[in-house]
């Protein structure tokens, strides 16, 4: 797993898992945010979090399997 998307409420926290997801969202946030982003202290709406996933999916990274956030069949 490289990225987890854990519910937060109305929102999801972004978590880094590893080597990977950490790199891959140093490319895609402003470096002012990585700290916050590696500490696992970012919270995203369901629709960013929607966003984010096929985004780093796309990507070939590992996600956490949630249901919410899989895309409809």
């Amino acid at each position: 797993m490289d990225l987890q998307l854990l519910a937060d409420g109305l929102s999801f926290r972004l978590t880094p898992a590893s080597i990977h997801g950490i790199l891959w969202l140093q490319t895609h946030f402003e470096s002012k945010h990585w700290e916050l982003l590696a500490n696992g202290l970012v919270t995203v709406s369901r629709m960013d979090a929607e966003a984010l996933w096929q985004d780093a999916t796309g990507a070939g990274l590992n996600i956490d399997p949630l249901p919410a956030l899989s895309p409809s069949r």
